[in-house]
């Protein structure tokens, strides 16, 4: 086999991706090295099974977190990030996020340092998942989360701060507001650049992909000139860019009564606290879902626990230049090095991995298997307390249950 190598971007955005890639990889703080060994195991089984050996991963590590603050003095180095845009992707475990005090989010960091604009979290019903929805089967969604801006922009100030004196003082002297006595303060940005992009994603993947319509969720009857103008925007880009692909949901109503868009993509929005209830109440209504930071954090987690939770939730972190797929849970330190967890998000991540790389058969495999375990019975305790009859097995067992399952894939 050839000599291991980096993926190169090409031109036009897409990937060239040698048969034996270098990937760079983070464990993760807590729980991580537990789910990585087990995640490792999935991959380069399912790798070797659907390429016969053709093609092969050789993993890179990147010390960041705890690990890289015990050995290198930083939780996350300079070099970390620079080998991460050099090999146009990585897969990572959860990091430590403290709160309200501490270190700054090293999630928020990377994406922030990466321009790692889209969060891409795919929600779809694994069947024999527990689930607390009668018809989980009807949830295939994919949230599109705006990742650089908004509230997670880290832009605020403690209260009682001079920072957040000064700021009040601005706020209510210049520009009229009313204020609390001695408030914390927040800055929420949302810019016309970063939306469009990120809509454009969404609406890129809708096509790329088959779904039926794209969402624009936001809170604009409140905040009309952050939410609203990211509804606004989104609808903007949409005819920019995809006029001959997309039809609003207003357009569809009055010049086609209602009859569904069967060779275009339907592009409307919902209020964040109706869709909610709306993905609830009738999830087939929804494909993709394009939204700002925090609602996209919010919506992303509550979908995830309608199929079963967040173990089972993969997620990505997009942009143009590199991609980073992780653990979309955290990092559960009370379980650590107890090889207990549920490992599927991460394994889960790495399928999606696999597919940006063009790598589908051994993508397919992997949730193949992964379906065919939880249906088999033999899965780790969050599964097994829910599943009657269930064997518990421990999280490297259950890794080596999913690698040694023969189900033949036709991705």
């Amino acid at each position: 086999m050839e000599q291991a190598a980096k993926i190169k971007i090409n031109k036009d955005g897409t990937l060239s991706v040698p048969d034996h890639v270098i990937i760079p990889f983070i464990e993760g703080d807590g729980t991580g090295p537990d789910i990585w060994r087990a995640t490792r195991t999935v991959i380069d089984s399912a790798v070797q099974t659907a390429y016969q050996g053709r093609k092969k991963i050789a993993w890179a590590e990147l010390l960041v977190g705890e690990k890289g603050y015990q050995q290198c003095g930083e939780r996350l180095s300079k070099d970390a990030l620079d080998k991460i845009r050099e090999h146009a992707v990585a897969l990572k475990g959860p990091l430590t996020t403290p709160v309200g005090k501490g270190i700054r989010s090293l999630n928020v960091s990377i994406r922030q340092e990466l321009d790692l604009y889209a969060c891409v979290r795919p929600v779809k019903y694994i069947d024999a998942v527990p689930s607390p929805m009668r018809h989980p089967e009807k949830i295939n969604m994919v949230v599109f989360r705006e990742n650089t801006e908004d509230l997670y922009a880290g832009i605020e100030w403690e209260a009682g701060s001079d920072e957040a004196e000064t700021v009040a003082s601005f706020l209510s002297e210049r520009m009229g507001a009313e204020l609390p006595e001695k408030p914390g303060i927040g800055i929420k940005p949302i810019s016309e650049k970063n939306t469009k992009r990120l809509v454009a994603k969404a609406i890129e993947y809708a096509i790329a992909e088959g779904y039926p319509s794209v969402t624009l969720m936001h809170k604009g009857n409140i905040m009309k000139y952050t939410e609203g103008a990211f509804c606004n925007w989104g609808y903007e880009v949409a005819k920019e860019r995809f006029s001959d692909r997309v039809i609003t949901e207003r357009e569809l109503y009055s010049g086609h009564n209602g009859a569904p868009a069967t060779d275009r993509i339907i592009i409307k929005d919902r209020i964040a606290d109706m869709l909610f209830q709306q993905v609830l109440l009738r999830p087939e209504e929804f494909g993709i879902i394009a939204t700002p930071n925090l609602n996209g954090d919010y919506i992303s987690d509550a979908l995830a626990a309608q199929v079963g939770g967040l173990g089972m939730a993969p997620g990505a972190n997009i942009g143009d230049e590199c991609a980073v797929f992780e653990a979309t849970h955290g990092t559960a330190p009370k379980y650590a090095d107890q090889d207990r967890v549920n490992p599927s998000s991460l394994i889960l991540s790495g399928a999606m991995m696999l597919d940006h790389m063009g790598w589908k058969a051994a993508a397919e495999r992997i949730r193949q298997n992964l379906q065919e375990t939880i249906r088999s019975g033999r899965v780790t305790y969050d599964l097994a307390r829910q599943i009657e009859d269930a064997a518990e097995i421990s999280c490297s067992a259950f890794g080596r249950a999913i690698a040694d399952c023969r189900v033949d894939s036709r991705g």
